[in-house]
C-alpha cells in the first residue's frame, strides 16, 4: 500500500493510496487510538470513494466515534478506467433512463460483475490495511454501502469472517442477494428508501427477512435512496459503537 497524499483537517486525517491497481482512501484520528474499530465503506453505482454521502459519514465516524474509515473505488470507478463491457452497461442504464424503460435488469447484472472483481480487492486492501501499525489484526471491523456497496458487502461478508457487523441501505433485490444474505449471521442494520420507486419495498423486505443474524435492525425512511439522511448515517455510526466498540483509549497531545 503506497500512500500518494495525506491532508488534516477537524481532527481527522485523510489519506489517499494505492494498492496495485486499486485507488482508495482512509481517513482516522488525528490523535493516537488503541483498539479504534476499521470500517470499511462502499461506495454506490456510478459513484466513487469520495462521494459526499461516503465522505460526510466517514468524518462523522471518525470524528464522533474515533473509527477508522476505508474506501476504494470499484471497478470502473472514480480513478479506475472502465472496461468495454463496463461501457456498454452503463451506456445501456443511460438509455434506459432516458426511455423511462426499468433499469433494475441491467443494474443487477452489472452490480453482479463489479461485485465479483471488487471482493478480492477489498480482502487484499483489508490484508494491507490490518499490516499498517496503526490499525493492526485485532481492531475489530465493520462494513457499510448502499446499492453498488451492498451487493459488494453481501458477497464478501459472506467468505470474510473478519467482518463482524453490517449496516445496508437500498439495492435492487434479486435471488443471488436473498440467498447470500441467508448465510449471513453477523449484526445488520439495513435501510430502506420509502419513496424510492426504483427500490421496491416488497423485495427490500424480504432481504431484510432474509439475513440469518440473531440481531438484525430495519429502518425504514421517507424519501429516495440519496443522498441518506443525516439521522441515519448518525444511526449506522451508533450501530458499529454499539458492535464493534469505540476507541477504546485515546491521547491527544
Amino acid at each position: 500500500m503506497q500512500f500518494t497524499s495525506e491532508t488534516s483537517s477537524n481532527g481527522v486525517i485523510e489519506r489517499s493510496f494505492i494498492l496495485d491497481e486499486i485507488t482508495g482512501v482512509l481517513w482516522s484520528p488525528a490523535f493516537e487510538t488503541i483498539g479504534s474499530p476499521l470500517l470499511l465503506a462502499g461506495h454506490g453505482g456510478g459513484m466513487h470513494k469520495k462521494a459526499p454521502g461516503l465522505v460526510a459519514a466517514a468524518l462523522h465516524s471518525v470524528a464522533t466515534h474515533g473509527f477508522t474509515v476505508a474506501a476504494i473505488d470499484a471497478p470502473g470507478h472514480g480513478d479506475r478506467p472502465r472496461t468495454l463491457q463496463d461501457q456498454q452497461w452503463a451506456k445501456a442504464i443511460h438509455q434506459a433512463r432516458a426511455a423511462a424503460e426499468p433499469i433494475a435488469p441491467i443494474v443487477i447484472d452489472y452490480n453482479i460483475s463489479l461485485a465479483k472483481r471488487a471482493v478480492p480487492e477489498w480482502q487484499a486492501t483489508l490484508d494491507a490495511l490490518q499490516a499498517l501499525p496503526e490499525i493492526g489484526v485485532e481492531a475489530p471491523i465493520g462494513y457499510g454501502g448502499v446499492s453498488l456497496g451492498v451487493v459488494t458487502g453481501l458477497m464478501l461478508t459472506t467468505i470474510e469472517s473478519r467482518i463482524a457487523a453490517v449496516s445496508f441501505g437500498g439495492v435492487f433485490v434479486h435471488d443471488a442477494l436473498i440467498e447470500a444474505a441467508g448465510r449471513i449471521t453477523v449484526p445488520v442494520e439495513y435501510r430502506i428508501p420509502w419513496d424510492d420507486k426504483e427500490f421496491d419495498r416488497t423485495s427490500g423486505v424480504a432481504l431484510f427477512d432474509a439475513f440469518a443474524s440473531k440481531e438484525k435492525t430495519l429502518h425504514a425512511y421517507s424519501g429516495k435512496h440519496y443522498p441518506v439522511p443525516e439521522y441515519e448515517r448518525d444511526s449506522s455510526a451508533r450501530f458499529f459503537a454499539r458492535h464493534l466498540g469505540r476507541a477504546a483509549d485515546t491521547a491527544s497531545d
